[in-house]
């Protein structure tokens, strides 16, 4: 198979890259480098199979022959991390909704089946929690930039399943619930690399708000395997998948995991929301999904606990 990974420089889209070319598969990427690193895919560019080209998904013209050559398309590439989409909206509703359509409208013009990566944010400020595929969403107000990236996630799933309704281009959408792994940065708000690097270094672990809002975290593993079974199961095609770990941790026993995994004193510190990112600043108390949907498919269980992915994560950085 040959593959097309928009994204593919960052973090979740390198190590799917690895797998693919692991498998004997051929892999082309496609990133810009705005969130992604070279340094992600350095190990993979004598590789024989692995073709990068260093562009935007708006640009179509650059686009389209990586479509035309693929047979099937992972499209990972969007703005990502709360503080990335604070202080860049249009970026953000940009690359998500633009980027999304051309990659969509180019999939359909050459009929390849494509996967598209959506996000927990989408469910917004519910609390049915754990959140099933199918539950109402709920935003806040549009002056509240946080709210941009789920709601630009949010049309990205309309239009993929437009596109399949009315086009009939198969399309899987996969909604990803907190993935964290090697090479995730701690740049745009991540919490996990974030908590990590301080703690290693003997900074204060910095925690915002309280400390009582709950999420539960997958390995990147364990992520990648899931959207390469969704991308070629044929009763995947036109549905929302939640991929996530059903396993909740406030972010207060997060801090103090890390901080013992870790072995430091680093002593665990709370910042306002407002402080951290901008007045009013709103977050949800509860992200965990509902993950009976993909086990039944495709018999989906999280296979690396939290603190066996921490520990994975310290010996990243400290190496």
């Amino acid at each position: 198979m040959k593959y097309l990974i928009t994204g593919g420089a960052g973090f979740i889209g390198s190590h799917l890259a690895e797998r693919l070319l692991e498998k004997g598969d051929e892999v082309y990427v496609i990133d810009n480098f705005s969130t992604g690193s070279l340094d992600n895919i350095q190990h993979l560019l004598s590789e024989s199979k692995f073709h990068l080209t260093v562009g935007t998904i708006l640009n179509e013209r650059t686009l389209e022959p990586l479509v035309q050559a693929c047979d099937r398309i992972f499209h990972l590439a969007a703005a990502v991390g709360v503080r990335l989409i604070i202080e860049r909206p249009v970026d953000t509703i940009e690359t998500n909704i633009l980027g999304t359509e051309i990659v969509l409208r180019l999939a359909n013009k050459y009929k390849k089946k494509a996967l598209i990566t959506s996000t927990s944010e989408v469910y917004g400020k519910g609390n049915h929690v754990p959140f099933k595929e199918e539950d109402d969403r709920t935003y806040g107000p549009t002056v509240k930039s946080r709210w941009s990236y789920a709601t630009s996630k949010a049309v990205d799933e309309f239009l993929a399943l437009a596109y399949f309704h009315e086009k009939k281009l198969p399309v899987v959408i996969a909604r990803l619930f907190n993935t964290i792994g090697p090479r995730q940065t701690g740049s745009y708000g991540m919490v996990v690399p974030s908590f990590v690097q301080q703690a290693l270094l003997g900074h204060p672990i910095t925690v915002y708000g309280n400390g009582k809002q709950t999420r539960s975290f997958t390995y990147v593993d364990d992520v990648v395997s899931a959207i390469r079974q969704l991308m070629e199961h044929p009763r995947a095609v036109g549905e929302v998948f939640n991929v996530g770990n059903s396993e909740e941790i406030s972010i207060n026993d997060l801090a103090k995991l890390v901080r013992k995994i870790v072995g430091g004193d680093s002593e665990i510190v709370h910042i306002s929301y407002d402080e951290a990112f901008e007045k009013g600043f709103e977050d949800m108390q509860r992200r965990v999904p509902n993950i009976t949907k993909i086990k039944e498919l495709i018999g989906f269980k999280p296979t690396v606990d939290l603190e066996e992915s921490i520990k994975r994560i310290v010996e990243y950085y400290r190496r």
